[in-house]
Formats: structure tokens, sequence, C-alpha cells
């Protein structure tokens, strides 16, 4: 009997998630809300395939997925999330996803993923843009983004979504102080003046 564990804080999203599962078989279907409910669910359930967003309260969906791989558990990643292929996909396939798709995808993308994993295969899609097609800037913007670590890309989200060292520091379990030399770190490696242009160069570039 096919399961899954759908990671997803929206509840309408979730419910189209499952929705395209139950049309697939799926018999018994699992949900967590939050990053840091999914390693207790999975080794709960053990389901078959895990569908994830990246942006999630607790723990980032990155995180998890570093969490999932280590873990050797046989259960295998879809990644279904907003955020931008260009800066994410790479990273998820180190990180041992099995699928990436873009959440402004038609559904039946999402189905011939989840198909394609279930049958022992992997499915990211076809960059269209460039390097060659961007401009200068853009391009030079995306290869400091690529420079990141996934840490640092997380906490600059947070950063640019306004959130303070000592919230970062809170859902991110680590300490004030370390949030802080990342932040100083970060402002130093995108080479912005302040948290205004970081939370600009942020927006630019689709990583809020």
């Amino acid at each position: 009997m096919k399961s899954a564990l759908v990671v997803e804080d929206h509840p309408v999203v979730c419910s189209m998630i499952k929705l395209v599962l139950r049309e697939l078989g799926f018999k018994q279907i699992h949900e967590a809300t939050r990053g840091d409910e999914v390693m207790s669910k999975l080794r709960e359930h053990r389901p078959d395939i895990v569908l994830l967003d990246l942006s999630l309260p607790g723990l980032d969906g990155l995180d998890v997925l570093d969490r999932i791989k280590a873990e050797k558990t046989h259960s295998r990643v879809v990644v279904f999330t907003s955020l931008d292929a260009r800066f994410y996909q790479e990273r998820c396939m180190r990180a041992g996803a099995s699928a990436f798709v873009p959440k402004s995808k038609d559904l039946d993308d999402l189905k011939a993923a989840i198909n394609t994993v279930l049958a022992g295969y992997t499915c990211f899609i076809q960059l269209s843009s460039s390097l060659v097609s961007m401009g200068v800037l853009q391009r030079s913007e995306k290869e400091l983004i690529d420079l990141l670590s996934n840490r640092e890309l997380t906490i600059l989200q947070y950063l640019a979504k306004g959130l303070s060292n000592k919230q970062i520091a809170e859902i991110m379990h680590l300490s004030f102080k370390t949030v802080s030399t990342y932040k100083t770190r970060l402002i130093e490696k995108i080479n912005v003046k302040s948290l205004v242009h970081l939370r600009d160069f942020a927006l630019r570039n689709g990583l809020i």
C-alpha cells in the first residue's frame, strides 16, 4: 500500500497535493506543517514518498533534506516549492531530493514527477534561462548566490523577510552570536551596504 508524507504549511496547497496523491492510488497520506515535525513523522510512518515545500516554519526545507539524507531512509523526496529553481534545484539535488517541481507548474507535472520517482528515476526541470542570456548584473548576482552555503542562503531569506537575529536564532536553533556572524558575513559576501540593500538583492533575485 503506497504511503506519502506531505510537508506543506498552506492548507489549500496541501489539499491539492493530497488530491493528486489519491488520484495516483495513495491510501495512507500523512501531513506535517512544520519542518521540525518531519523526522519524527518519517520515522513513525516510513512513507514511500515525501512531498516537501522548502519554505517552512520551524526548520527550512534544505535543512530537512539534509536530515532525511543523513537518516538513510528509503523514502524518496519530491520538492514542490515556489522558490526559484535557478537557485534551489541544484542544492536540492545535492541534498538527496529525487525531483524538483515548481508550484507554478501544472498539477499534471507534479503527478508525472511522483510517478517518475516511484519508478526509481529522478525528475528535474530543464532551466530555460542560461547564464549566457542573463544580464551582467543578474549573472554576477547569481554567481554570488551560488557561492553561499545552504545555511547562509536560508539566513539571507530570513533577514530579507525582516526577521531579527534573535528570531532567526530561535528558528534555526543557533546562538545569537552565530546568527550575527552569519549576518556580517552575508553582507560582505553579496557586497551590500545594509539590510535594506540585502532585501532589495533578495527581491531582485526572486529569493523572497
